[in-house]
């Protein structure tokens, strides 16, 4: 309804705005003229079937945030639009673009009949189109989405505008219109164009040294004649963007005079404020990525996979990527803001916040953390690099165009033991159970004998135990005699089942003549197929795998064996309306409640994974030897959990050259580089998230049909005795994120979740050798 409030007119005078009694026969003439020229018999569809500004449907950027879903985390599309409420604009605007575009605008009826008048006999007559638009006809094509100087378009341009005056006061036309019209660089409304532009507000509560100014207005408003280059002449055509070109420039000069002219004339400013006014010289240079923010912080590649994610949705498959950037959506990701601070802080070893055990260490160093919600797949923290444009080590995702893209594949060593180990105790086999467990063993059925290349399967660590080892003192001793005798007693099958079911996805494969290896779809063939093409060294983590992947399969033992999808995205909404939301189930992996005991009381034990916190965890180190040597290494991890929190940590190098530290030493193992990470990190997470841990406590299993020890009971964790591979480092902590919502603890059973994500192309990784 048309408001009661006062306008500013020319020259400071107010115009009443009640509805008044208008005479129609003007616009009647022009729009019979019109459709008689047209030869268009159903002028009524036009009065009953024009959009109102409540059906304007503008492209507007799309914005991303954390999971609390108030905190941004990045703003995506070409199209950026900040509406600013008309009352809230300072009057900078409002006077420069009256004084620009329709100079009676206050006092016209909203249709420039004369203008309509001359489009129509230029139709009838045959002679060249005319174009003249108020105010309100521009809003009116803009609300339209009319495109082109047609007679249907004029004639609905006009009636629209007819309907405009009518339900609206001036004041709402001409805050819709400048909260729509387009000024280039994607900028959509007057608030986004003072942003692009000058890094200023038309906010009029913003402090004054922040407001957009008369003069910036003024160059602003130029640009609405002609928001971009011509593309079939962009040199020639450029507009009156002054950064674009010599010419574009003079443009904007020109129609700025042009526009300080009109201010004169509507009384908008004195002869001398005119004479004293500057051109401003402070436009901002043009900036591809102007309305697309924080896309080059380390949560950008966040946004890739949470883009990668929606492309498989119903909502958007098949569908270009400008949907989601352009289509004005609120996309709530499940990343924790307090649990991204945390991995930030510890990950990022370029930062004074990481561990004093990984800072200062050379340039080819990089480490990779992925953090995952136990029972609910959600990835709540994610650092796979300090750039989002640049190299994701953490994991891979789809591009638009269907291309793998990210490097985060690297052979896990001893941390894959896990999956031996739950493939172990599924199958009733006890944590207690002892075997033969030497320095060195041959294994015929698998090739590795003296006589072979690769030779016998060697222990990278001693035992205090050995040669007789229970199963649960070589899991915290890391004996690769006893993992890779275990991996061919289950079968190779067994065990990439369990880490398939589990949540690892993929696994690169060695392929003959190839020096790449080759990505695998652990979920494309049963797991007796796809195991012909893994060794038995499988078992001891010499195949590639993504930290994203492992972090789940730690979730899922978190969660006391109930598998959930790992994913980025909890919600997509628009106009307060849901378009898609997260599917929240998981998968059993018939682990029994023993079973997941024994798993839990093994892992506390290795000494990497104490927190000193008070939370109950479990976790394990791994390490990859460079090549044939057995100084030096190339990748290193550390993996766990607590009952609310599942993460693993990889830290290796950028060309894969072995891991040397910066006063020359090669001792650089899971439990010296990655384990340290991963300690920071968890404490730092568990307490940012604000929970109980006595409400995660791991419980006790009753190893039922164990056979007797002969040496004494096992010790608590705290006091284990420690092996080369799992002997700790200190590290400092960074200061506390900020909060969002609590994750919850260990869930229920839920059906299956289907993959969302298509098998990708090969991806190029490290190539490495052995475990430890």
């Amino acid at each position: 309804m048309r408001g009661t409030g006062e306008t500013p007119g020319p020259a400071g005078a107010t115009t009443a705005s009640p509805k008044r009694k208008r005479r129609r026969l003007p616009v009647v003439l022009a729009v019979c003229v019109l459709l008689a020229g047209c030869g268009l018999v159903a002028g009524g569809y036009y009065f009953d079937s024009v959009p109102t500004p409540s059906d304007l449907k503008l492209p507007e950027s799309t914005t991303v945030f954390y999971a609390d879903g108030r905190t941004p985390m990045a703003k995506l599309g070409a199209q950026n639009r900040t509406i600013v409420p008309y009352d809230q604009m300072n009057d900078s605007a409002k006077q420069a673009i009256v004084a620009a575009e329709d100079r009676t605008f206050w006092t016209n009826r909203g249709i420039d009949f004369k203008g309509v008048l001359r489009a129509a006999w230029a139709n009838v007559s045959g002679g060249q189109r005319q174009g003249a638009s108020t105010l309100t006809q521009q809003y009116a094509r803009i609300a339209a989405d009319l495109r082109g100087v047609t007679y249907s378009r004029k004639l609905r341009e006009a009636v629209i505008a007819w309907k405009l005056d009518d339900a609206y006061t001036k004041e709402e036309i001409l805050g819709f219109y400048l909260n729509t019209v387009p000024f280039g660089r994607g900028a959509y409304g007057i608030e986004a164009a003072a942003q692009t532009y000058f890094g200023k507000t038309v906010r009029r509560d913003a402090p004054p040294e922040r407001q957009l100014t008369q003069a910036e207005a003024m160059v602003l408003c130029a640009m609405v004649k002609q928001p971009e280059a011509d593309p079939a002449d962009p040199e020639g055509t450029p507009g009156y963007d002054p950064r674009r070109n010599a010419l574009a420039k003079q443009n904007s000069i020109d129609r700025w005079n042009y526009i300080r002219d009109g201010m004169v004339k509507l009384g908008y400013l004195t002869s001398q404020q005119a004479a004293d006014l500057a051109y401003p010289d402070t436009v901002r240079p043009i900036d591809k990525d102007a309305g697309r923010s924080d896309l080059d912080r380390p949560t950008g590649l966040v946004v890739n996979h949470v883009l990668a994610e929606l492309r498989g949705t119903e909502p958007f498959r098949g569908k270009p990527d400008e949907v989601i950037r352009d289509g004005g959506y609120r996309i709530v990701t499940t990343i924790d803001k307090r649990v991204q601070d945390a991995a930030e802080a510890a990950a990022d070893i370029r930062r004074d916040t990481a561990p004093r055990a990984v800072r200062g260490q050379p340039r080819n160093w990089q480490a990779a953390l992925v953090a995952v919600e136990p029972g609910t797949g959600r990835v709540l923290g994610y650092y796979g690099g300090d750039k989002g444009s640049g190299a994701d080590y953490a994991g891979w995702y789809s591009d638009e165009d269907g291309q793998a893209r990210g490097f985060g594949q690297h052979p896990p060593g001893s941390s894959f033991k896990v999956y031996d180990l739950a493939a172990a105790v599924r199958d009733g086999i006890s944590v207690k159970e002892r075997s033969d467990s030497p320095d060195t063993k041959e294994f015929p059925a698998s090739g590795r004998t003296k006589g072979s290349a690769a030779g016998p399967i060697r222990n990278a660590e001693r035992a205090p135990c050995q040669p007789d080892c229970a199963l649960w003192e070589a899991t915290v001793a890391s004996l690769n005699v006893t993992y890779f005798e275990l991996t061919e007693r289950l079968g190779t099958d067994k065990v990439i089942e369990m880490a398939r079911q589990a949540g690892v996805e993929s696994m690169w494969e060695t392929v003959r003549g190839n020096p790449r290896p080759q990505r695998v779809d652990l979920r494309s063939d049963p797991a007796d197929e796809v195991a012909k093409r893994f060794s038995t060294e499988v078992g001891i983590g010499q195949y590639g795998i993504t930290v994203q992947d492992h972090a789940n399969g730690m979730a899922t033992f978190a969660a006391g064996g109930k598998r959930a999808d790992a994913h980025f995205v909890r919600s997509v909404s628009k106009d307060d309306e849901e378009v898609w939301t997260e599917q929240l189930r998981t998968t059993d992996l018939g682990l029994d409640r023993e079973a997941v005991d024994q798993l839990d009381w093994t892992l506390r034990r290795v000494r990497a994974a104490k927190l000193d916190n008070g939370w109950d965890s479990a976790g394990k180190t791994g390490t990859w030897q460079a090549g044939k040597s057995t100084t030096q290494n190339v990748h290193t991890w550390m993996v766990g959990w607590t009952g609310a929190l599942a993460s693993a940590v990889w830290l290796g190098t950028t060309d894969g050259k072995p891991l040397r530290t910066s006063d020359g030493s090669y001792d650089v193992y899971g439990s010296t580089g990655a384990a340290p990470i991963w300690r920071q990190f968890m404490t730092k997470a568990t307490e940012a998230m604000k929970l109980d841990p006595g409400k995660y406590r791991f419980g006790e299993p009753k190893f039922p049909g164990d056979t007797p020890e002969p040496t004494a009971s096992a010790p608590p964790p705290s006091t284990a005795a420690p092996t080369p591979s799992d002997s700790p480092s200190p590290s400092p902590t960074p200061s506390s994120p900020s909060p969002s919502p609590e994750p919850t603890g260990r869930p229920t059973s839920r059906p299956t979740l289907t993959p969302t994500l298509p098998p990708p192309p090969t991806i190029t990784p490290t190539r490495t050798r052995g475990p430890r």
